[in-house]
């Protein structure tokens, strides 16, 4: 791969590393070629097609359904300084017709559309665009299987076929081997290499509460939410009335709360998620029809008032807190009766089998004992070797044995029953029942007829669904629930591999209260100073009209309070400082934490120190970088620093006279402002920002 996504990632975004899967994907995109990217919410998704967007000379579309998430990042994109538009039905015709000038004029690098506007306009001046990439997002709208069909994504087949030259990336964070073949098909990918990230959020703590009566779970929320207090969270409901129940609960209670569902106006609607996104109001009580366009980060805590239809739309609406990698807190609250009313929703509904399926699969996920974040990521195709120790069942672990035997002789019979048949069957043959279905299909024969009678028939579906959970089996839900061996399962049936299973809990153990998880966030960080910070940044917000996660996130934020930047270099060291932020904001962050240096506690060794050392050893700077998993880019600004603090470093050996020398001229044209990207403008981006740093500070030096 070459240096350019390295170089943008850090300059334009601001972060030292690409996260795992992101550099293959743009690689490949770079290539010329389809990919199918499967990430979690929070995952980076977005830089997989933004990156290849900025090396590309054209424009990039990105299709996708949700409005107001155009909005942001557009607006987030442009706060990175960057030339993104979107063209949907919340634009006026006037600006329309701008969005569509600057497209045709070769402004615009990103453009979003809704697919319905992609469809009416793919014959019209969109031809005369020059398109290099087309990414599609929430692309599990195009399946029949997904949770959120979109009839017009099922068109957006004619428009890849019209582009047979263009790479195409499909993107979702919501998607089971049915629902991923579905869309390749659809979409008419070519070749397309399936990416599948981890699913796994180790930042969120996971809790199941079950048969909570409802004054008490009330209570427990609100004192939940008092000690967050300030703290940005969601509640989500099953009913309208609910949310208006329980948003009138916590606000009687002191709370910033307000209430949302598609039974109000639009208007009121946009009010109060642009006041949510704005941090104007901390809490949201809401059906799930809140939060699919929301890209806001620093969403603390998720509770779910009553039990989620299925696993994919959980995961989707925990995965919306911590979207920033701190520590963030999920609670689910469920009953039985929540169970019944959508199992009556499905029998109205489409694809009514599967959803009750579904269903099922989400209240096996509510009443087991084994390692939650284990039973998520293997629904998802994901294997953890260990228990994740931040759920409330690795807190509070049941007893369990050794359930080896019991597991083979249930996989004996998946595989003898030659892998096409449900739970229930299953068991009747386990336990040898004289079930009409079991004499009809003649599997009274097998081996293994019989083998469990011993089990009663809810034991045995127990520990069927452990094995789901655990990953030994997979439920083919487009094949009427038919158990699938996986491959640890294949391990654990031949010997290979013993597993642990758990007792059955009894009704009584039901009811006791799980301790709450939390995890604590690493480094010290001057919470005074914390405080400071995200009230400039609150203030900036307010002044540009952007969310206040779009100036800096609460991580980026946290680690300017714990490693104190006050010099441009120091200030663009920070994860999520990129140089058009550091240009626009950096000056008013860095005189908060000048006022705040001579009372916070001083870091044990300054970055630049650690860099030096290193250098002073014989490193090289791509083997300091290496070494202390930064850029290349940082560490020459730590070089550069150090040379302008008067260590002995010797920049002349990483850059040529003749560079040196264009870019004195760029500077002094400029009248000397030692700003880093106009003088890479002015050089046409022949010299890179590494060479610029370092340049600028043997000029400075030398003045």
């Amino acid at each position: 791969m070459n240096n350019r996504p390295k170089e943008l990632l850090k300059s334009v975004f601001g972060y030292d590393q690409f996260r795992p899967l992101q550099e293959e994907i743009i690689t490949r995109t770079l290539e010329g070629k389809d990919s199918f990217v499967l990430m979690p919410t929070g995952g980076g998704k977005s830089m997989c097609f933004q990156i290849p967007a900025l090396c590309f000379e054209g424009i990039t579309i990105v299709v996708s359904p949700l409005i107001s998430l155009m909005k942001d990042q557009v607006q987030a994109l442009k706060s990175n300084g960057i030339k993104a538009d979107f063209f949907n039905s919340s634009i006026s015709p006037t600006e329309e017709n701008e969005v569509i000038d600057r497209a045709k004029k070769g402004e615009t690098q990103l453009l979003y559309l809704s697919p319905e506007k992609l469809i009416s306009v793919s014959n019209s001046w969109l031809k005369e665009l020059k398109i290099k990439l087309v990414a599609l997002d929430e692309a599990h709208c195009v399946s029949m299987w997904g949770h959120d069909f979109r009839p017009e994504y099922t068109q957006l087949r004619v428009f890849r076929n019209s582009l047979p030259e263009v790479p195409f990336m499909a993107l979702t964070a919501t998607a089971d081997k049915s629902a991923r073949q579905d869309i390749e098909e659809q979409l008419g990918l070519k070749d397309s290499k399936l990416f599948i990230s981890s699913f796994d959020r180790k930042n969120l703590s996971i809790e199941v509460r079950g048969q909570v009566p409802k004054k008490k779970k009330l209570q427990e929320i609100s004192q939940f939410v008092e000690r967050r207090r300030g703290e940005s969270g969601i509640v989500y409901c099953l009913s309208r009335k609910n949310t208006e129940e329980v948003a009138a609960y916590l606000s009687e209670e002191g709370h910033s709360v307000e209430f949302y569902h598609a039974g109000m106006n639009p208007e009121e609607r946009e009010r109060i998620q642009t006041e949510f996104i704005n941090d104007d109001t901390k809490i949201i009580v809401a059906t799930i029809a809140f939060g699919m366009g929301i890209d806001k980060s620093n969403v603390r805590w998720v509770i779910h008032y009553n039990l989620p239809k299925n696993l994919e739309g959980y995961y989707q609406e925990i995965g919306r807190a911590g979207r920033d990698g701190l520590p963030s807190e999920t609670i689910l609250y469920y009953n039985m009766r929540d169970f019944v009313l959508y199992s009556q929703f499905a029998d109205d509904g489409a694809n009514s089998v599967m959803q009750k399926e579904k269903l099922n699969r989400m209240l096996q996920f509510a009443e087991a004992k084994s390692c939650r974040r284990k039973i998520l990521l293997s629904y998802f195709g994901e294997h953890l070797v260990s228990n994740c120790g931040n759920c409330d069942v690795c807190q509070n672990p049941p007893k369990s044995f050794d359930g080896t035997i019991l597991a083979q002789k249930a996989l004996s019979g998946i595989a003898r029953m030659g892998q096409k048949e449900g739970i229930t069957l299953l068991i009747n043959v386990l336990r040898g029942s004289n079930n009409a279905d079991v004499h009809e299909k003649n599997y009274t024969q097998l081996k293994t007829y019989g083998v469990g009678k011993e089990v009663s028939f809810f034991d045995w579906r127990d520990y069927i669904i452990q094995l789901a959970n655990q990953g030994l089996i997979e439920i083919m839900y487009s094949e009427n629930s038919a158990l699938k061996i996986s491959p640890l399962g294949k391990k654990v049936l031949k010997g290979e591999k013993n597993i642990q299973l758990t007792y059955p809990v009894t009704a009584e153990e039901k009811k006791k209260k799980p301790k709450i998880v939390r995890i604590a966030n690493e480094g010290e960080v001057n919470e005074e100073l914390f405080k400071e910070l995200k009230k400039v940044r609150y203030a900036i917000s307010r002044e540009e009209n952007v969310p206040a996660y779009i100036v800096f996130n609460d991580k980026t934020l946290q680690e300017i309070a714990r490693e104190l930047p006050v010099t441009e270099n120091e200030f663009l060291a920070i994860s999520g400082v990129g140089l058009n932020k550091m240009q626009e904001y950096g000056e008013e962050f860095m005189e908060v934490v000048r006022r705040f240096k001579s009372i916070a506690k001083p870091r044990k060794i300054p970055t630049t120190l650690e860099t030096f050392g290193l250098y002073k050893e014989g490193l090289s700077p791509e083997e300091i970088a290496e070494k202390r998993k930064l850029s290349s880019t940082t560490i020459y600004s730590h070089l550069s620093q150090l040379y302008s603090e008067g260590k002995e470093v010797d920049l002349m050996q990483y850059v040529d006279s003749n560079t040196v020398k264009k870019v004195k001229e760029a500077y002094e044209q400029l009248n000397k402002e030692g700003a880093l990207k106009p003088i890479f403008e002015k050089l046409n981006e022949n010299v890179s920002y590494g060479e610029i740093r370092i340049s600028l500070a043997i000029i400075q030096r030398n003045e």
